[in-house]
């Protein structure tokens, strides 16, 4: 299970900022806990809790901001040389507090809400994301380039995601609908429901998520389910670029469409599975494999 909160550390690392304004109290943003936050600056000083915030700040303009980030923080490659200052289990709170941030990014589905109480009542402001669509990755990215002093970046890369995500929408709105089954974990079995921002990368690439209805984010399910739901395509990101593993285990079963066609995709895990703008990237391969797929009896 080690392995797995590294991937839900991957996958659920950002969020949604509902509004951004210049007031009185300074410079204000309301997170994803509704909570309305003032700077009384730009932000100098940020501590990134999620790899998923620590890419977009860099890509709004905020690399050099940033002090200290998450376990896993690993993109771009200045931030792995970041003081690492825990993970979704545990944050060391005295390094964090050490170090002066003016701000702490934090998401919602993977830090402890008791814990960041405490370095806010300290007077440090903590901003929460909690991503769910494409257009809150790029809304999360202009407000934290707003929050840091650098909205003319922010910006621009913002509208570059849009634009791409455009692009796509139009190049697959009509294509052959294909069912796909997204793996996420293998033992247990995992996958993502209609809510997850996986699912609806595949929707964008004109495909249909066999598990969209199901209630939790990030279901457990069974093989026999799978069996059930008959996926025409099968993709994973494993554990690395190069985990076959888990789409083997597959053959055992050549009654499974996907498996029948040869429809069994190994994708990239740090572009998918991280909601920042490398997620286009990784949309467009999913794209290609889906296409792929459909040239395939």
């Amino acid at each position: 299970m080690r392995a797995f909160r590294f991937w839900v550390t991957l996958v659920v690392g950002l969020g949604l900022a509902l509004v951004t304004s210049v007031s009185a109290a300074g410079l204000c943003a309301t997170d994803a806990l509704d909570r309305e936050v003032c700077l009384p600056e730009p932000a100098g000083r940020v501590a990134s809790l999620s790899p998923g915030a620590t890419e977009l700040l860099f890509s709004a303009g905020a690399g050099d901001s940033v002090v200290a980030v998450s376990a896993w923080s690993d993109y771009p490659p200045p931030a792995a040389d970041l003081p690492r200052v825990g993970d979704s289990n545990r944050l060391d709170l005295e390094a964090i507090v050490g170090l002066e941030p003016d701000l702490v990014v934090a998401w919602t589905d993977g830090n402890s809400r008791a814990q960041l109480e405490r370095i806010a009542d300290l007077g440090v402001p903590v901003f929460w994301l909690a991503p769910r669509t494409f257009e809150d990755i790029a809304r999360a990215a202009e407000v934290l380039g707003r929050l840091t002093g650098h909205t003319p970046v922010a910006e621009r890369q913002a509208r570059q995601f849009r634009d791409g995500v455009s692009a796509l929408r139009a190049t697959y709105r009509d294509r052959q609908a294909v069912r796909v089954f997204y793996q996420v974990w293998n033992q247990p079995l995992m996958t993502v429901n209609g809510e997850e921002l996986i699912s609806k990368a595949i929707a964008l690439c004109g495909g249909t998520n066999v598990f969209a209805d199901l209630s939790r984010l990030v279901p457990r399910i069974s093989v026999e389910t799978v069996l059930a739901a008959d996926p025409e395509v099968i993709v994973t990101a494993g554990r690395d670029d190069a985990d076959h593993d888990w789409l083997e285990r597959w053959q055992a079963y050549p009654s499974l469409s996907a498996v029948a066609s040869g429809n069994l995709y190994l994708v990239s895990p740090s572009l998918l599975q991280r909601p920042t703008f490398r997620m286009l990237e990784g949309a467009r391969e999913l794209c290609g494999i889906l296409e792929q797929a459909r040239g395939r009896p």
